[in-house]
């Protein structure tokens, strides 16, 4: 045991002094290798501007070497990336692909969010260049994703810029252009010439795909433009590869012109500069692989082969180290024993925690449903305190205007009408806005007037513009059919945001909306819709948030314009759910411009107005006239709307303040059909049609209630109701709904 003990008191300094010899030495030789790198990779870049891609891929090479053992995973990953950006600028996508992957493994092992953006960008540019465009898309995403948490607009820039290549090359040319727009006005930021003349030229590209009918500009005039603003910048600072690539879009351009002798032209100067252009990078990448396979380096050989017999010395004096090594190998080894055992029980109170974590997830699962549940109860509520004195508004309008108002009044009386049937549109989408999101909204198909209604949309926000000093113009199609089939009280919510929210942030300013035809045939039409104005305009950063939900443009503007931020979230969704997609143009105090483009049938209607009175319902009035009707309502205000309304076309009509005295009237009286509200003072409505079905069962019940929630229909009806009508209705609706019903042409009450 002593000698044992000696041996260890000898071995141990020796050992620890040769250690800390090993850890000097291979200090000073990594901070010599990481200056040697940072020098090839210098040199590398100089070489490249410099067009002499030879010297660039050895010096890389070289550097490759140098930190394919290091342990400065950063240096290495630098290099891996300078290696793949270079393979992919010489058109060797495999090999750009491969180091990349490489970088992106590395990554994986640090946490270095700029790089790891950097190398899912870099794969993506080279994911779209071999096709692959699923993984392309995929991990552009990623770099968007990393990129616009750490807020770096310089580099969101070259993502925007890859999403428009890609879209580009998919053939999907509006979408490309976008993209190119918005990656522009940053590239002149950030005073980045190469990505601004690339990104005009694939513009170029994108906009001689597209047909005039496509777009409402001129594409190949902007193609011109934009080809002329890449030569400008590529000449001022010799871009070569993008000088030889716009004799490629000029040649097009020429094509589209007619001029044929100079699409020829450009064309051969194209190959021809292309191709020598082309051997440079073929040249480039084989020195490159000569690099990485050392062949034809004999003089390397031979002092390697020198250098050997100094290392058989050298070996046998290392093996008096093995014995040393191989004693802290077995330490090593014990202390990873240990490691491993801690980390079991590391992970068994991961594990543990976990579950903890999931038992917390389903509670506040349960209290989210509980909490959706309170919600629906509201939206229940307060759907009802809503509509309730807007049945007032609307109904008013309509007894004003059957009462033959004066010209004047009627223009009033139509506009309040209107500005009551959009404020009750306005009121469900904003209650049912999760609704509404989930596609669950229904899109009606009626005939109407898009003048017209454009014209009614104005005249209701003339006032707020004429408050601002703003001019409201309208610039319309004329050759847009009369009569189209849609959903007109959706566009008009659609247009009253999208125009309202102009007249908003403009000030002494003109706010423009224009309707073009786009393409017809004979039973559909493509209209392009268009709302701009001069206003303060909408910031780069703040134009992808817009559109959602509760969202403004910052603190300030909602401090000084007021609003809730669900205007452009419920045009947004309205517009998908008619098949369409919102669009926006804008620039800091120039402005903004939405637009979209949506297709409507076209009315096979005759022109001549033979319906005087707008009734579009099937409905024999004169069926209705002297049938006896009960109205069960405590709201005294809307029991005389009701009444007026059913007496004016001669429907006798008595009146129930609240649910029992409706059964005593039933119970007394012979009803041709009861029109019954939901909430009342004691019993509810439900309750009173429940009673009345215990000893009349086929007496016509209509549910009149300002209860739309789609949860309580199904009670409405199971409880005995034959019919719904919604409070506020159209008055056509209205009586449309009570002749079905008595006619027997719903569906008849369940026993």
């Amino acid at each position: 045991m002593k000698s044992i003990s000696l041996t260890y008191k000898i071995l141990l300094p020796a050992f620890c002094c040769l250690m800390l010899s090993f850890g000097a030495l291979a200090q000073e030789t990594a901070l010599d290798t990481i200056g040697t790198v940072k020098k090839f990779q210098k040199e590398a870049k100089t070489a490249v501007q410099a067009q002499d891609f030879e010297t660039a891929m050895i010096r890389l090479n070289k550097a490759n070497k140098l930190v394919s053992t290091s342990t400065d995973l950063l240096l290495r990953i630098d290099v891996l990336l300078s290696i793949a950006e270079l393979n992919y600028y010489l058109q060797n996508y495999s090999k750009a692909a491969s180091e990349t992957n490489n970088a992106i493994i590395l990554l994986n092992k640090i946490n270095d969010q700029e790089k790891l953006a950097k190398a899912y960008s870099l794969y993506g540019f080279i994911l779209t260049r071999t096709g692959d465009f699923t993984n392309s898309e995929k991990f552009l995403r990623e770099a968007d994703k990393i990129i616009t948490q750490l807020g770096d607009e310089k580099k969101q820039a070259d993502v925007v810029l890859g999403f428009g290549i890609l879209e580009l090359k998919k053939k999907n040319f509006k979408t490309a252009i976008n993209y190119f727009d918005a990656a522009i006005p940053l590239f002149q930021t950030y005073n980045l010439n190469y990505q601004e003349a690339f990104t005009h030229l694939n513009k170029a590209e994108a906009l001689l795909s597209l047909s005039p009918e496509e777009v409402s500009y001129n594409p190949l005039k902007q193609a011109e433009a934009s080809l002329q603003k890449s030569i400008a910048i590529s000449e001022a600072n010799t871009y070569a590869k993008l000088k030889i690539d716009s004799y490629k879009i000029a040649s097009y351009i020429a094509i589209r012109r007619n001029n044929n002798s100079m699409a020829q032209e450009y064309l051969d100067l194209y190959e021809r500069k292309s191709d020598s252009l082309y051997q440079l990078y073929l040249s480039a990448i084989s020195k490159g692989v000569d690099a990485e396979t050392d062949v034809g380096n004999l003089e390397e050989i031979i002092v390697t082969q020198q250098n050997d017999l100094d290392k058989k010395q050298k070996s046998i004096n290392f093996g008096k180290m093995t014995t040393g090594l191989s004693i802290a190998l077995i330490v090593i080894l014990s202390l990873l024993t240990l490691s491993l055992y801690k980390n079991n029980n590391l992970r068994a109170k991961a594990n543990e925690l976990l579950q903890d974590k999931n038992n917390e997830l389903l509670l506040a699962k349960e209290k989210a449903e509980k909490a959706s549940l309170a919600k629906a109860q509201f939206l229940s509520t307060i759907t009802h305190e809503l509509r309730t004195p807007l049945y007032a508004v609307t109904g008013l309008t309509h007894l004003l205007l059957e009462e033959d108002p004066k010209p004047h009044q009627k223009e009033h009386l139509n506009s309040l009408k209107f500005s009551g049937e959009y404020l009750l549109s306005l009121i469900n989408n904003i209650l049912d806005l999760n609704k509404l999101e989930a596609n669950k909204v229904e899109i009606e198909k009626t005939t109407f007037s898009l003048k017209k209604r454009i014209n009614d949309v104005l005249v209701a926000l003339k006032k707020s513009a004429d408050d601002r000093k703003n001019n409201l113009h309208l610039e319309f199609d004329e050759s847009i059919p009369d009569k189209l089939v849609g959903d007109p009280l959706k566009l008009s919510q659609v247009l009253i945001n999208l125009i309202g929210n102009s007249v908003k942030f403009t000030q002494n300013g003109d706010v423009t909306v224009r309707v073009q035809k786009q393409e017809q045939t004979d039973k559909k039409v493509m209209l392009h819709f268009e709302i701009e104005d001069n206003g303060v305009g909408i910031s780069k950063k703040k134009q992808k948030s817009i559109f959602e939900t509760f969202s403004q443009a910052s603190l300030q503007i909602n401090r000084k314009f007021g609003g809730t931020g669900l205007g452009l979230s419920i045009v947004k969704n309205l517009l998908e759910l008619m098949g369409s997609k919102i669009q926006l143009d804008s620039q800091l105090g120039k402005g903004s411009k939405f637009w979209f483009n949506i297709k409507f049938d076209i009315s096979e209607e005759v022109q001549v107005d033979t319906n005087p009175k707008n009734i579009i319902y099937d409905v024999d009035y004169v069926a209705l006239e002297n049938r006896k009707v009960l109205v069960v309502e405590d709201n005294k205000i809307n029991q005389m709307i009701t009444k007026k309304i059913l007496e004016k076309n001669k429907m006798q009509c008595m009146v129930a303040d609240n649910g029992m005295d409706a059964i005593d009237l039933v119970k007394t009286h012979d009803f041709d059909v009861i029109l019954m509200d939901i909430h009342m003072p004691g019993i509810s409505g439900i309750e009173a049609t429940q009673k009345i079905r215990d000893f009349n069962k086929h007496l016509p019940i209509i549910a009149l209630t300002a209860v739309t929630i789609d949860e309580n229909l199904d009670e409405f009806y199971r409880a005995g109701f034959n019919e719904i009508i919604p409070k506020p209705f159209k008055t056509e609706e209205f009586f449309e709904k009570i002749y079905r019903t008595l006619e027997g042409r719903k569906f008849p009450v369940n026993t």
